[in-house]
């Protein structure tokens, strides 16, 4: 337990990201509780919760990542027995929203069911959220408790403005939705903005179009929030190499990689993918020409400021204009 501002504070992690948890853990000072998880031969889980929570501020640090649905009904278990050993409050931080892809009925007769997945995270006792670029902004609205989506564009543009230096850029944006995401990211490195026009004759699967401005002899940085099975990745470096860029490099925020990705990466004309630890990528998986970047401590600074009630912007504003933290 720590003490802050008279307030009693504990955190809490499950399994979907470990390294994550202890990185937010060091950022704020917070020692990790501890909780017991334990699956049933049938697959059942069930959860101890080994000390006290009484009339604490609890946060909970579990990304609904692969396998989504364990992860998921872990958080939801664990919610329900904070909530029944009278803690105060529960925040639960989930850096990567599983189901955020499925925000709008896109054919007849389909689920909104990142909707939901809000209904029964409010039904379970989550007080508030905090999620890492979700995926569709309006998922914000499905929630009638506080919900903060901070953007990872300032921590990844950093990394290409303060380790790479490289010049003559262009941000292009892999498709019209992700637009504003890649205007942020370019305002931040000051370059020009480009999007490709693709269609999706089916779930995973994109074709290239066109091209929408001047990438001829650039750099290219692609901007994604996901990266799946990197298929529409590819097929955009590929299509910016033959419209004349000379090198391209891709940032995304959520490194799902489902099947082979990585290794298609490996193989790919991309130089390098930067991405953030809001999903845990194994050690055997990590390939060379992918970078992580820890959003941990943007996450441990984020839990300081709920419990001394300080707006969280300014975390960001520092992190996109270095200089303010000298000042």
């Amino acid at each position: 337990m720590s003490i802050i501002i008279g307030k009693k504070i504990k955190l809490f992690a499950l399994s979907s990201n470990r390294p994550l948890a202890e990185e937010i853990s060091r950022t704020s000072g917070i020692e990790i509780s501890n909780v017991d998880v334990v699956r049933f031969a049938d697959g059942e889980i069930s959860i101890n919760i080994e000390e006290s929570v009484r009339g604490h501020d609890v946060f909970v640090v579990q990304s609904t990542s692969s396998p989504a649905n364990e992860h998921l009904m872990e958080l939801l278990i664990l919610a329900d027995a904070i909530k029944r050993a009278s803690a105060k409050t529960l925040t639960v931080l989930m850096p990567y929203y599983g189901y955020s892809r499925q925000d709008r009925k896109a054919k007849s007769r389909q689920p909104i069911t990142a909707k939901l997945i809000a209904d029964m995270l409010q039904v379970a006792g989550v007080d508030r959220l905090i999620c890492i670029d979700l995926h569709a902004a309006q998922i914000q609205g499905f929630f009638n408790v506080p919900i903060d989506n901070f953007p990872a564009a300032p921590l990844l543009a950093d990394h290409f403005l303060y380790s790479k230096h490289l010049q003559n850029i262009v941000v292009v944006s892999p498709d019209h939705g992700g637009v504003t995401r890649a205007r942020v990211f370019a305002r931040i490195l000051n370059a020009p903005l480009a999007i490709i026009d693709k269609r999706r004759p089916e779930p995973n699967k994109a074709e290239v179009q066109n091209i929408i401005g001047d990438v001829s002899g650039k750099i290219a940085i692609m901007v994604d929030d996901i990266i799946d099975t990197a298929g529409t990745l590819i097929a955009g470096a590929e299509a910016l190499i033959e419209a004349g860029a000379t090198h391209v490099y891709a940032a995304a925020t959520h490194p799902v990689f489902s099947g082979d990705a990585i290794e298609r990466i490996q193989n790919s004309v991309i130089c390098e993918v930067v991405v953030t630890d809001t999903i845990h990528i194994p050690n055997m998986q990590k390939a060379s020409k992918i970078t992580q970047l820890s959003i941990g401590p943007l996450l441990g600074q984020s839990i300081l400021h709920i419990v001394k009630d300080e707006p969280i912007s300014q975390i960001f504003d520092k992190i996109e204009h270095p200089e303010k933290s000298n000042q």
